[in-house]
């Protein structure tokens, strides 16, 4: 049990535990692979020590250089293969979609039920933003390990987990000091995630923007636009401002239906303390990343010969 069949360095293997598989099913197979010295032994060490019911199925790495011990240790601690999925500061949920399908880890049935979930009686922070609207936005950006046999549910559930962390109970106190809501402070986020780069141009372009819907101007962000034509270009087609969406932001006064991206905590942050600036416009030059800020609508046209065009 406790000597494997190659001291040193090993063969290494992945193998699969199904649902229902009992401990003979395992060891018959491990020592066809030459993982384990004996079958019988394997089998009866799991019995005798109370084991037999607390195998856990997944995926797992085994080595020949293994004891049998080790390896009934891991089946039984559940110490399965991970997968690790990261969601970037800006991706749409509909990239976190592609992403995860291109990696085979959950079924297609999986993907049909999560259109129908509803997570708001886990997470309240969902109950305020309105009917229709999905997880936009609150898929937090982060590294998540996914484990065999997790379900997409489960993994859905860290990142919103995740994202109740991040916005802790002083950072809710502040924003609602602010006299907005949290769905507004993530949308605007969200916007800010696909605009600017640096955490200084987000929030100088908070400013900006908060102040455009304070005085009634249209916010005319270019990333809600692409957000409805699936463009992912920095800036916006002309023709496309006329899209008749509630996320166009040239078309529609106000912030857009809802968040346009899952925003990271900087771009949460800068929405939530926004720099004040005499600033009423700015661009991102072409090539640089750097944001160019104007304090009338004819600078800002002297800015787009000088740096777009």
């Amino acid at each position: 049990m406790y000597i494997p069949v190659s001291p040193g360095q090993g063969k290494e293997i992945v193998y699969s535990v199904k649902k229902g598989m009992g401990e003979e099913d395992i060891a018959w197979e491990l020592k066809d692979k030459e993982i384990i010295k004996n079958r019988w032994v394997f089998s009866l060490y799991v019995i005798f020590s109370g084991r037999h019911a607390k195998i856990q199925a997944g995926k797992y790495i085994f080595s020949s250089s293994m004891s049998s011990a080790a390896i009934i240790s891991k089946l039984v601690q559940g110490d399965v293969v991970k997968e690790k999925v990261t969601i970037i500061e800006g991706q749409k949920v509909a990239d976190v979609v592609k992403q995860l399908k291109a990696k085979n880890i959950f079924s297609e049935e999986d993907f049909t039920a999560l259109e129908g979930a509803d997570f708001s009686e886990d997470f309240t922070f969902l109950q305020e933003k309105p009917d229709g609207i999905g997880l936009e936005g609150y898929l937090f950006p982060d590294t998540y390990l996914v484990s065999s046999g997790q379900s997409l549910d489960q993994l859905i559930v860290s990142m919103l987990d995740n994202f109740d962390k991040k916005i802790t109970p002083q950072l809710r106190s502040e924003i609602a000091a602010t006299g907005r809501s949290l769905f507004e402070i993530i949308t605007m986020a969200s916007m800010l995630e696909k605009e600017v780069k640096s955490l200084d141009d987000k929030k100088t372009v908070a400013g900006i923007l908060w102040k455009r819907l304070d005085a009634g101007m249209p916010l005319q962000v270019d990333a809600t636009v692409n957000y409805v034509t699936g463009r992912n270009d920095a800036g916006v087609a002309i023709r496309d401002t006329s899209a008749d969406s509630p996320y166009n932001t040239y078309k529609y006064p106000g912030l857009p239906l809802g968040p346009i991206s899952n925003p990271g905590l900087d771009s949460i942050m800068a929405a939530v303390y926004p720099t004040e600036s005499e600033y009423w416009y700015y661009l991102s030059a072409n090539g640089t990343g750097e944001t160019i800020f104007s304090k009338s609508f004819r600078d800002h046209e002297l800015a787009i010969v000088k740096y777009l065009r």
